[in-house]
Order: C-alpha cells, then sequence, then structure tokens
C-alpha cells in the first residue's frame, strides 16, 4: 500500500477523495477532522494515528475496517457498533467510512499518545501501526462477508450488553443481540442501521 504523509490538513478524507485504490494518507494533525453524525476529532499534533485508508467497495465496508483496525492494535482492542474502537471499555480510535464512486474512503483517528477525559491511548508507535493497518486492511477488504461477520462478533464488546439506541426523536434500550448479514444492530428483535449506541450498566 503506497503512503502518503501530510503535515497539516484540515482532514485526511479530503486528500484521499482524489486518490486511487490502495493508498493511504498520514497526517500528523487535522485541524477540521470528522467523526460520525458530523462530529469533530481533535488532538493534538503528533499524538494519534490520522489516516484515510483508499480501499475497494465492499458492502460491510465499516465492519471489515472496524475488524482490521481491531487486529492492529492488539488482541485487548475490541469493537463497539459501529464504529468505535475501545481498550479496557474506554475509547481508544474511531472509524469514518464514506463511499465516493468505485472505492472506500476509510478515515481512522486512533489515540497513542494522549487521550480526551473518558478516552485512553493506544500506546503504540505510529509507523509500525500503520503497516500493521495496511496489512490487516487489505486482507479483510479481500474477504467474504460471512467471515468479516464471525470476525466482528469475536471481537465486539456491544453484543451481549443491555444497551441504549440513540435516534433522532427516538430511544430505544434492549439487549443488543447479534448483527445482521448487512452490519445492521440487532436489539431486542429490532435491526438498527444507524445511531447512538450507549452500553448500559447491569443492573
Amino acid at each position: 500500500m503506497d503512503v502518503i504523509r501530510v503535515g497539516a490538513v484540515p482532514s485526511t478524507q479530503d486528500v484521499a477523495r482524489q486518490l486511487p485504490v490502495g493508498t493511504v494518507v498520514v497526517a500528523e494533525h487535522q485541524t477540521a477532522g470528522r467523526g460520525r453524525l458530523g462530529r469533530r476529532w481533535e488532538s493534538p499534533p503528533g499524538s494519534a494515528l490520522l489516516a484515510s485508508w483508499v480501499m475497494p467497495v465492499h458492502e460491510l465496508a465499516p465492519l471489515a475496517a472496524g475488524v482490521a483496525a481491531a487486529h492492529a492494535c492488539g488482541e485487548a482492542v475490541r469493537l463497539k457498533w459501529p464504529n468505535d474502537l475501545l481498550l479496557e471499555g474506554r475509547k481508544v480510535g474511531g472509524i469514518l467510512v464514506e463511499r465516493t464512486g468505485h472505492k472506500c474512503l476509510v478515515g481512522t483517528g486512533i489515540n497513542l499518545t494522549w487521550a480526551p477525559p473518558g478516552a485512553t491511548s493506544l500506546g503504540a508507535n505510529r509507523d509500525e501501526l500503520v503497516a500493521r493497518m495496511a496489512t490487516e486492511m487489505t486482507r479483510w477488504f479481500a474477504v467474504a462477508g460471512d467471515a468479516i461477520l464471525a470476525a466482528w462478533r469475536e471481537r465486539s464488546d456491544t453484543l451481549g450488553r443491555r444497551v441504549r439506541v440513540q435516534l433522532s426523536g427516538e430511544t430505544f434500550e434492549g439487549l443488543a443481540e447479534d448483527i445482521g448479514a448487512d452490519g445492521t444492530l440487532i436489539v431486542a428483535g429490532r435491526s438498527f442501521a444507524a445511531g447512538d449506541v450507549i452500553h448500559l450498566r447491569p443492573t
């Protein structure tokens, strides 16, 4: 995978949009990094892996990217549906997937040496993590959906928990039972394709 390193950019996603499949943009700093639902992703310069991976289209791209990132980050890293990486129950990274034409832009932000309150950091070397991520992204975007689903279930920190799903104008609580073949989260028999998921403590 071709690695393009940049200094400060508004967002690695915007740089990657013009690049071919098999390229990754790694930034020292993002001035307008984005998370899901339009949220900002902020971190001090040099303290995180801020990268956008230009990957082929895959019907389960968000789950494939999550599995790839979790494997690259280490055995202790778990997945929270739909796009968070957790370490010891705290957020260590996030993933944002955008489809454009015949490619997927996989934005990854992983805390390496700094984390905001309530989150945590991985403590990994950035260049080594980029190399591992390149291997895992290539691997998981090339496998069939059922293998991705199985791997995601193995790393899931969401399944088997009581969760609250927050949607626009609605909140739903129940047991996170499984993920569907299309990557939706199944909570108390209901499928969710989107929404904020909060892990609830056992009562």
